[in-house]
C-alpha cells in the first residue's frame, strides 16, 4: 500500500517531486530538506505548477502533501526575503503564496497533509489549508513570525479557519510551539500517529476517499468551502498587504536579520 502512495518521481532534484499512481493518487513531496522545505519563490512556483497539473487531471482522486527531511515546512525563506527589502517584492511574494494556498482549497479532490516533522509559520499555514492532516507524534507546530517582529498575518487566515479564535490568536501572539496532540485537540490535525504508522494511516484515509464517487467528493468539497469561508479572498488580500507592510518595518527587518545571524534582535 505505501509503495502505491509513493511511486518513484521522475526528477529527484526538483524542489517538489510529483508522483501519480494508477488510481489517481498524487503525491507532492517538498524536496528541499537542507532548507527545511522553506517556501522560497522557486518552491512556491513548483507547488503552484503541481497543483495546476492536478486541477487539469480529471482522473486525479486525492493529493498527499508530503516532505523530505526533518521538517515538513519551516515557512517562507527568510534569507530570500531579507535579500530584497522592497514593498513591491513582499506584496508579490505573499500574494503568490496566497494564490497557491487558495488553489489547494479550489482543487476538486481532497488534499491530505502527511506531516513528519515541524511546521512553522507558512508551513503551519500549509497544514491548515490542506483538507485533512495526519502527523507524527513528534511533530510540532507554530506561527512564530511574531518572534522576529513579523506577525503571521497570512497564516492567520488559515489558522483562524481551523482553530477556535482564542486558540489561534494565542499561537499568533506568542509564537509558541504546540505539540501534535495539542494541534489535534485544537482542530489543526485529524490524526496523530507514531512515526512508523504515518504512511499507513494516510493510506487508510486515501482508501476511504477512493471508495467514494469522485463527483460527490468534488461537489461536496466545493460546497463545504463556499458556505464556510465566505470572504476568504478578501481576507487573503488584506493579510498579504498587512504582512508586506509589516515586513518593511525596521523591527521586522532587524528581527529577520538577527535570525539569519543567529543572534538576538536589537530592537
Amino acid at each position: 500500500m505505501n509503495d502505491r502512495l509513493h511511486p518513484d518521481a521522475t526528477d529527484t532534484d526538483a524542489p517538489v517531486r510529483y508522483a501519480r499512481d494508477p488510481r489517481g493518487v498524487v503525491t507532492l513531496t517538498l524536496n528541499r530538506p537542507a532548507s527545511f522545505n522553506a517556501l522560497s519563490e522557486e518552491m512556491l512556483a513548483a507547488l503552484q505548477a503541481a497543483v495546476d497539473q492536478v486541477a487539469a487531471d480529471e482522473n486525479a482522486r486525492v493529493v498527499v502533501m508530503a516532505a523530505e527531511g526533518k521538517a515538513f515546512c519551516a515557512g517562507h525563506d527568510l534569507k530570500q526575503m531579507r535579500a530584497e527589502p522592497s514593498l513591491d517584492y513582499y506584496q508579490r511574494l505573499f500574494a503568490q503564496c496566497g494564490r497557491f494556498m487558495m488553489a489547494l482549497q479550489a482543487l476538486p479532490v481532497p488534499v491530505i497533509a502527511q506531516v513528519q516533522g515541524i511546521a512553522t509559520a507558512a508551513g503551519c499555514q500549509l497544514v491548515a489549508m490542506c483538507d485533512l492532516a495526519v502527523a507524527v507524534r513528534e511533530a510540532k507546530f507554530a506561527v512564530s513570525g511574531v518572534n522576529l517582529g513579523l506577525f503571521c498575518s497570512t497564516p492567520s487566515v488559515a489558522l483562524s479557519r481551523n482553530l477556535g479564535r482564542k486558540a489561534a490568536f494565542e499561537m499568533l501572539v506568542t509564537g509558541a510551539f504546540i505539540s501534535a496532540d495539542e494541534a489535534r485537540e485544537k482542530g489543526l490535525l485529524n490524526r496523530v500517529v507514531e512515526a512508523s504508522e504515518l504512511q499507513a494511516e494516510v493510506a487508510r484515509l486515501v482508501d476511504s476517499i477512493l471508495a467514494k464517487p469522485r463527483v460527490a467528493i468534488a461537489a461536496g468539497k466545493g460546497l463545504f468551502y463556499r458556505q464556510l469561508d465566505v470572504g476568504i479572498a478578501a481576507a487573503y488580500d488584506d493579510a498579504a498587504q498587512t504582512m508586506a507592510c509589516n515586513m518593511m518595518d525596521p523591527s521586522a527587518l532587524e528581527g529577520v536579520q538577527a535570525f539569519i545571524d543567529k543572534r538576538k534582535p536589537n530592537w
